[in-house]
């Protein structure tokens, strides 16, 4: 064997095992096997708590949150998008939101967000005051005020390990940006690279939604609303005035339809292929099935006692039920009922 060969041979022996560390550096940090105690518990609640981070999905209101569990996040985006639909939006990537209360359970953590699911009333919010039939709350603000945050559920399979604060925040990773600077740099991280890059360019692209676009160019000197040729409306953002280069970006629904540009030159450049292909609840109509009346819907009518004005399904749904009175051929049509004194002291 030639010396010119065996840096050859060595180097092929040593890339595998090149390779084989990164892997390893690439992968999750091992959970530890011991329980957490209660010492730990209260640090890593009081570590936690009150910290402001950065989400980097879509958090749903309502009864449901997201659940971490092996590195998985569930549920997946389309019921992430149905759910938002029903319940509103708790927060969007790029938003910073507070871990205002952790919760840890046998074998999960719950980090409630901008409040989490339920109203937490204050003590005083349980004594109302009042005259007669008319009373309120001490504190001005109704109990039935929903609340406007979400949860994260950090679960396991049979107890919570013994975690630090640095190792539960690792493995928020998936929906909490704990190390961004500001909103813009932890909204970019986000997004795919290809729009990443245009971003940090300042360019815009085909499918961007609004929020990109404000990233991008920031916010447009004029907007216009008009119809194109097919009769769609669409809305167009204006960037630049001449003799400079102008950009006409025009939105149809919540995403770039067509980009214009007009260049010192005088040359016209236009652009209507996607270049991008998002899907978010702000691109996505998720369609909400209404909901079916279950046969033992609860009624204020006795048994046995009908409608007093039953449908008839002979006429149009919408058609407004005659006033009461009389009925039959030889019926005469009965005058409509005065107005309240109060209509007509008006």
């Amino acid at each position: 064997m030639s010396r010119n060969c065996f840096p050859l041979l060595a180097t092929a022996l040593l890339l595998p095992a090149m390779f084989a560390f990164a892997d390893d550096a690439k992968a999750p940090a091992k959970l530890p096997t011991e329980k957490m105690t209660t010492q730990t518990r209260m640090l890593v609640i009081r570590d936690l708590t009150a910290e402001r981070v950065f989400a980097r999905r879509l958090f749903p209101m309502g009864e449901k949150g997201l659940q971490i569990k092996n590195g998985v996040v569930t549920p997946g985006d389309q019921q992430v998008t149905q759910l938002i639909a029903e319940h509103g939006l708790a927060a969007r990537p790029g938003d910073r939101v507070v871990i205002s209360n952790v919760v840890i359970k046998d074998n999960s953590i719950v980090f409630e967000i901008n409040g989490g699911l339920k109203k937490h009333e204050k003590w005083y919010q349980h004594i109302e005051v009042g005259a007669g039939n008319v009373g309120g709350p001490v504190g001005g603000v109704p109990k039935s005020l929903a609340a406007k945050g979400s949860q994260v559920t950090l679960a396991f399979d049979k107890y919570v390990p013994e975690l630090t604060g640095d190792q539960v925040r690792d493995l928020l990773s998936p929906v909490f940006d704990f190390k961004a600077l500001n909103q813009a740099e932890a909204y970019q991280k986000t997004l795919p690279p290809k729009v990443q890059e245009a971003i940090k360019n300042h360019k815009v692209l085909v499918g961007m939604d609004r929020d990109m676009v404000i990233y991008a160019k920031g916010r447009p000197g004029k907007k216009v609303r008009d119809k194109d040729d097919k009769g769609q409306d669409y809305e167009e953002w204006i960037y630049g005035d001449p003799p400079e280069e102008v950009e006409f970006v025009r939105f149809q629904g919540a995403v770039v339809a067509r980009l214009e540009i007009m260049t010192v030159g005088g040359e016209k450049i236009v652009r209507t292929e996607k270049e991008v292909d998002l899907k978010t609840a702000d691109t996505e109509v998720a369609q909400k099935k209404p909901a079916e009346r279950p046969a033992n819907a609860p009624t204020l009518r006795r048994p046995g006692e009908q409608e007093v004005y039953p449908q008839d399904t002979r006429t149009q749904p919408n058609t407004p039920y005659p006033p009461p009175g009389p009925t039959g051929p030889d019926a005469t049509p009965t005058d409509p009922l005065p107005p309240p004194h109060w209509v007509a002291s008006l």
